[in-house]
């Protein structure tokens, strides 16, 4: 090993699978060793740690903000504000997710977020909307759904530079064969979601796509399965099931039932589950009431919900971390430990084709995680540096 390199120790999740004593190299901002401590021939590692997880920095592709600050609608500062609290949680590449708005102000937020893009602080730009189903809107702005564009579309796109890497539309949306083509030519991931389609057309509408397609939110922003009206939810779940889609969880314990999650993990498994927070500018901060884009909403337990909505009315985002889903997932659904970190840092990674991160193996920037045994944040590693805390280790 290299003068410096570093040398940690725990419970390591590595290539989909826990290592209860693992051993993780670092040089420089690379992963050197990922494995068990007995197979590893260098200098001796730090003892044991009690409980103590090593995982893999975690990949958020749906997300609206945290701290107070939300990606549609706050200034340059809040927007690093938003960033780095997310990544003092572990969360070490993430998506920027707008709302529908008019194009205008989708052309100024791509223009605000482009340069934590290009300094390497996000991984990309994802756009949920405006090209939705104003009947199956959530909390976004009905006002602000329109049909398809593709010459707003292209604007964006070019604007942006190559930073958007995602966009929420829905099936029915017009011009939906022409809105693929332009993702298709600028690299954008297509995630089909806020729709009131049926199976068929769903089904039609994974098939067009021709390469890698989410679901945003399953369950949340579509109709739910019924067995004579399966709907987009039966659709996307076969279409995972086949290999063909990756399916968005909120497994935040407000947006879906533990069981729920555990059944489509059980049905589809971690590699064709990306969990997501959709968290808003409410993440990590206390109830009250918190800007998305230009919905106003309330949070009240924790739960955040468009103002003036009833009780059990459209939830506005979430305010869980990444981590926070994890831990939920593994605690309350009952997912296996090594599943849903998978499911929150590879999947999404290739998802997204972000080609060295989301999995602690040798050779990938050494993003890394460090927990306590119930899931808590205790240190967080960006690209071989400590952003957040930092272990009592020596290098070597």
């Amino acid at each position: 090993m290299t003068p410096g390199a570093q040398l940690l120790r725990g419970r390591l999740v590595t290539g989909g699978r826990l290592v209860e004593d693992g051993v993780l190299a670092v040089e420089g901002d690379r992963v050197a060793f990922a494995g068990p401590a007995a197979d590893w021939a260098g200098p001796p590692p730090p003892p044991a740690t009690a409980g103590e997880l090593l995982l893999p920095g975690l990949v958020d592709v749906h997300c609206h903000g945290g701290a107070g600050h939300g990606f549609p609608d706050s200034g340059p500062d809040g927007l690093a504000v938003a960033v780095a609290h997310h990544l003092r949680h572990g969360t070490t590449s993430l998506l920027a997710s707008l709302v529908s708005a008019p194009g205008a102000v989708l052309e100024e937020r791509v223009k605000l977020l482009a340069p934590l893009v290009e300094a390497g602080d996000l991984a990309g730009i994802h756009l949920e909307g405006p090209f939705l189903s104003a009947l199956r809107c959530g909390a976004q702005d009905p006002e602000m759904i329109v049909p398809g564009d593709p010459d707003l579309l292209r604007r964006l796109v070019d604007i942006g530079g190559g930073h958007i890497r995602s966009m929420t539309l829905a099936p029915e949306t017009a011009h939906y064969a022409e809105l693929l083509a332009v993702m298709a030519g600028h690299g954008v991931l297509p995630s089909l979601g806020h729709t009131d389609a049926d199976a068929a057309r769903t089904r039609a509408a994974v098939a067009a796509v021709g390469g890698p397609v989410s679901a945003t939110h399953l369950f949340n922003g579509m109709p739910p399965m019924h067995h004579r009206a399966p709907g987009p939810v039966a659709a996307c779940l076969a279409a995972a099931a086949r290999g063909d889609m990756v399916l968005e969880l909120i497994a935040d314990g407000v947006h879906l039932a533990d069981e729920t999650v555990a059944a489509v993990f059980d049905l589809v498994g971690p590699r064709r589950i990306a969990l997501v927070t959709d968290a808003n500018a409410a993440a990590g901060q206390p109830d009250g009431r918190y800007r998305l884009g230009s919905v106003l909403t309330d949070v009240v337990g924790g739960v955040a919900r468009v103002v003036g909505s009833e009780a059990g009315g459209s939830i506005a985002g979430g305010t869980a971390r990444l981590v926070d889903v994890v831990r939920r997932a593994v605690r309350h659904a009952g997912v296996d430990l090594a599943a849903a970190v998978t499911a929150a840092s590879a999947t999404p990674a290739r998802l997204l084709g972000l080609p060295d991160v989301g999995d602690l193996v040798p050779g990938a920037r050494a993003d890394v995680l460090v927990t306590d045994a119930g899931l808590r944040p205790m240190a967080v590693m960006r690209a071989g540096v400590w952003v957040h805390g930092e272990p009592d280790r020596e290098a070597v």
